[in-house]
């Protein structure tokens, strides 16, 4: 079961406590401060992920020397301003990856493990898409 607290701190700021204690802050944008909630929306989407994909490809002996998720959303343009597209784009670099393997172990994040995804698709349309870096272009 998860369990998170939102604690104010003043203002349109916020503390967010996970259910193992660990914090993040949350704010408005003009707060200046911490993450949009909405925001920490598509990090959950892209971190649920990376999860998943590092340990699939972990266990097909493919490990990554890079990776990188960005993530962009759609939202509608009246309140409650819903998120209805959701793209996210993996950059991966490793040895011996292959196009199958990282697109197999995205599918698996996607339609299997990501509980973020899993409850997000009910609202927005989730798309992908992935590069495999040479070895020699890692540095983002």
């Amino acid at each position: 079961m998860g369990i998170a607290t939102v604690k104010w701190i003043e203002g349109k700021q916020f503390i967010g406590i996970d259910s193992t204690r660990h914090s993040v802050v949350l704010s408005t944008p003009g707060e200046g401060i911490g993450i949009k909630p909405s925001d920490l929306l598509l990090i959950a989407v892209a971190s649920c992920s990376a999860v998943d994909v590092v340990e699939i490809l972990e266990k097909k002996r493919m490990p990554l020397t890079y990776f990188e998720i960005s993530v962009n959303g759609e939202q509608d343009q009246a309140p409650p301003w819903t998120f209805r597209k959701i793209h996210v784009y993996y950059k991966v670099g490793g040895k011996n990856l292959t196009e199958k393997a990282v697109a197999q172990a995205i599918q698996l994040s996607e339609e299997k493990y990501c509980s973020v995804t899993a409850t997000v698709r009910a609202t927005a349309q989730i798309t992908t898409d992935f590069e495999i870096l040479e070895m020699g272009n890692l540095s983002g």
